[in-house]
């Protein structure tokens, strides 16, 4: 022990005891998906505080030097082992709060793991205990107990970020509790037998505290539920506050605020039952609270009977490319995204089988490195390393006895993380949208892959867009970069529309009646309709011509100057209502298994066709008035970005209706949809863009590098950045829109004048796209099921070896009926002949 002893005397300056705001990765390898349950245990760095599992431990003590580290191991209680551990500690209890980590919340601890930690030493892997310390020099001890303590004691990054992410239900007293006016009527409710006084329903019953109605709650987006009927009360009466009959006993009700719109607390409550003859301490609760209802939701988030093949019984799958990853709190829409990037060529070559070196190369912290990250989850997916079934569930009773699917798995908590760090939406444990995970991780692909192979290249494709001038004849060629093709759903073309009519009927008669609404058939749209509304000609009704200097009708013809390597298909389901509140399409679309897009191949400029000439439209304001920078209304612009409309178009809508609200900008802005400019930069007018104009703020590097990783010159990135006020998305459609521009540029790459010969002038480069002929297999498809891409689940189906594949965050199975007619986005890969 003395060895031991005056290694760690020697190493002594190199272990440090964790501080506030130290970063602990003590439950997660920074370079695989080992933990302290893994097979090696982990090993947590004392230095750094970065864990490693058996595997790359090593690597990092020959990078570094560092020779200690905290080894954790940690083995899964039995069941013999808790029954007889002779503990008094209370049965662990049912959460009843949405929260991790605190009093009521969901159980994140481990306390049905036994623990067992230990120092070790390398490179010979000495191992010290607590018990050797006791024998060492004081120094000694101290520093090293200090030090173990501290980390056993700190939070893990996971465990941080998932308390900071989710806490969902904090409830406030209500403003109406104090001083509730109640009625007088003499009304007094049983304790048992209730019916919705308007329906006769009998479940989901709400009572209103000032008048004792009792009436059924909302409606779901299923149509089960209640009618309504609670709601219209309110409506009609104003009476603010209710109390959820079957959750009443002694500890309190579910109180839901009309006006405030949300669960409430009522400090009254007691006495505001007792009003209407209702004595708490002598009831029972009969339904589940809208808390137990959420949290059960939460709970089998991962469950077989919420997805669409719950009917049949499905063979579980195991080994390479088939590993399941577990679901981090409405995190299925990453995972599904992820299982499908990871079975195309380019990002496995880019990132599992280059992993060695990207290991490498990765800087000190590779928690934070996006490549090292990416590279990890890719190697964790098709290793088959933790394609492996899930711990028995044991002797619990509610346990099934088919077969689960349920695996190891993997948990992407390093990679939620990076990916999510600073962004609104994807930092938080609310449920997103899958197309938009897919379009911001290909943006970050993007950003990282500046040089060597990109593999979004595999999705990028060019645009045309030809715009036909009614009055003139004359066209205009226009190209974008894209990802996704995004393809209407034209419901006016449903086959089954006189079903569709008469389900109307009969749920418009239920409303006015107050009876249950009848089940809705779901719309059937032919696939053929949908391309048909993506390529037939669009009229704008609105384009100014600058042949005619004015105003004019004008087609727009789009189609595809390149094919992609693998073509993404997303079918617009999600749409605005009426109320402009988000409603999701119910339709049935026969997707077909292979794809030929030739006829929708871009032709150019054609023989004897003129162009529009290229000359700006005049200004919305006259000369003489002054130009001075907008005073943009900030929160507006936020409002119609959460809606997913373009940055650029949303600043013109509150320009251009003067900061006059919400609901101005919002008429604009559905007026202004189909202006082939709608997402180009706001130009204010006078103001000049032109070349040789002195910028008044720089250029951001990295957005220059960004355009020049696509094939562009740096002069060119310049200009684009400069005329879209370097805003890098609207710069990189800006250039695929002035690529005849490019070729006129006063000057060139590397500074060389024009005055040389024309003959020594290359000509510029172009983007940076494949192509290849327009036929497609159909290789994957993303479904979604939830009323909005804000809520539900999302699971992916992917081909592998012919046989469809489920992925269900920890669940792999063989599919036997996927459900190719409800997806959302479509993956296909190029047919080579």
């Amino acid at each position: 022990m003395t060895e031991v002893s005056e290694i760690l005397m020697s190493v002594l300056s190199t272990i440090r005891v964790p501080r506030p705001g130290d970063r602990v990765h003590k439950d997660e390898c920074a370079f695989s998906f080992s933990n302290p349950d893994s097979e090696g245990g982990l090993y947590v760095c004392m230095n750094s505080f970065l864990g490693y599992g058996s595997k790359y431990v090593d690597r990092h003590h020959a990078k570094t030097g560092q020779r200690a580290y905290l080894h954790i191991t940690r083995s899964r209680k039995t069941q013999e082992d808790d029954n007889n551990s002779g503990s008094d500690d209370p049965p662990k209890k049912k959460p009843t709060r949405l929260a991790i980590g605190i009093e009521g919340g969901f159980d994140v601890e481990h306390e049905q793991y036994e623990e067992e930690v230990k120092v070790v030493l390398f490179p010979d892997r000495q191992e010290v205990t607590s018990e050797d310390l006791a024998s060492m020099a004081d120094v000694v001890k101290e520093r090293v107990s200090l030090s173990m303590a501290g980390l056993l004691a700190a939070d893990s990054v996971s465990h941080t970020l998932q308390v900071q992410q989710w806490d969902g239900e904090v409830r406030q007293e209500s403003k109406h509790a104090a001083e509730l006016k109640q009625l007088d009527n003499g009304l007094k409710i049983p304790p048992s037998g209730w019916r919705c006084e308007v329906c006769d329903l009998q479940e989901n019953l709400w009572m209103n505290l000032t008048d004792g109605k009792v009436l059924c709650g909302r409606r779901y987006f299923d149509g089960s539920g209640g009618n309504n009927h609670a709601l219209l009360h309110y409506q009609q009466t104003g009476y603010p506050l209710t109390v959820k009959l079957g959750t009443i006993t002694p500890d309190g009700a579910d109180v839901y605020s009309y006006d405030e719109d949300d669960m409430v607390l009522d400090s009254k409550l007691p006495e505001h039952l007792a009003h209407f003859g209702i004595d708490m301490m002598t009831m029972e609760k009969t339904e589940r609270t809208m808390t137990e209802l959420e949290i059960a939701v939460n709970q089998r988030v991962g469950e077989w009977e919420v997805i669409q093949e719950s009917g049949t019984t499905l063979r579980p799958l195991w080994g390479p490319g088939l590993t399941g990853m577990k679901n981090l709190g409405n995190s299925c829409y990453l995972n599904s995204v992820m299982q499908v990037l990871f079975t195309i060529p380019d990002f496995q070559t880019k990132y599992v089988s280059n992993i060695d070196k990207i290991f490498d190369k990765a800087p000190a912290d590779p928690t934070q490195d996006f490549k090292t990250q990416v590279a990890k989850l890719g190697f964790g997916l098709l290793s088959g390393e933790y394609s492996k079934p899930a711990p028995d569930p044991g002797d619990d009773p509610n346990a099934s006895t088919e077969p689960r699917g349920d695996q190891v798995g993997i948990a992407p908590r390093m990679f939620k993380a990076l990916v999510g760090r600073g962004h609104p939406e994807f930092s938080t444990s609310r449920q997103q949208d899958a197309q938009e995970f897919l379009l911001h991780f290909i943006n970050m692909v993007e950003r990282n892959c500046r040089s060597g192979m990109n593999p979004s290249e595999a999705f990028r494709f060019l645009v045309e867009e030809k715009i036909v001038c009614q009055q003139s004849q004359k066209a205009k060629y226009t190209q974008r970069v894209d990802y996704i093709v995004q393809l209407p759903v034209p419901m006016d073309q449903a086959t089954n529309m006189e079903e569709l009519h008469e389900a109307e009927r009969r749920r418009e008669e239920a409303e006015s009646s107050g009876a249950p609404p009848p089940s809705a058939p779901r719309a059937q749209i032919p696939f053929a309709a949908c391309m048909a509304a993506l390529s037939e000609p669009e009229t704008l009704t609105d384009f100014w011509s600058s042949a005619v200097q004015a105003k004019t009708t004008a087609t727009k013809i789009t189609r595809f100057a390149s094919f992609p390597d693998h073509l993404v298909i997303q079918i617009k389901k999600f749409t605005f209502g009426l109320d402009w509140v988000p409603k999701k399409l119910d339709v049935s679309i026969d997707v077909p298994d292979t794809l030929d897009l030739s006829a929708l191949r871009a032709m150019g400029q054609q023989p004897g066709e003129e162009l529009l000439p290229e000359v700006a439209p005049p200004p919305l304001m006259t000369p003489d008035v002054e130009v001075k920078a907008p005073v943009l209304d900030d929160s507006t612009v936020s409002q119609l970005c959460e809606m997913g409309f373009p940055l650029e178009a949303c600043r013109k809508a509150v320009y251009y209706t003067g900061n006059t609200g919400i609901d101005a900008a919002m008429n604009w802005v559905m007026g202004h949809m189909d202006d082939p400019d709608f997402s180009a930069p706001l130009v204010l007018p006078g103001s000049s863009t032109g070349p040789g104009t002195t910028p008044t703020e720089s250029v951001p590097e990295e957005h220059l590098a960004t355009i020049v990783s696509m094939g562009f010159s740096r002069d060119q990135a310049t200009r684009a950045l400069r005329a879209t006020n370097n805003v890098l998305e609207r710069a990189v459609d800006w250039i695929f829109s002035h690529l005849d521009d490019m070729e006129s540029m006063d000057v060139s790459e590397g500074g060389r004048s024009e005055g040389g010969s024309e003959a020594s002038r290359e000509p510029p480069p172009g983007p940076r796209v494949r192509d290849g002929p327009g036929k497609y297999d159909l290789f994957a498809f993303i479904s979604h099921m939830g009323t909005s891409t804000m809520c539900g689940h999302y699971v992916c189906h992917i081909k592998k070896d012919q046989q469809w594949v489920i992925f269900n965050d920890q669940k792999v199975c063989a599919s036997e009926k996927p459900p190719k007619d409800l997806g959302y986005l479509y993956f296909y890969r190029r047919v080579v002949e």
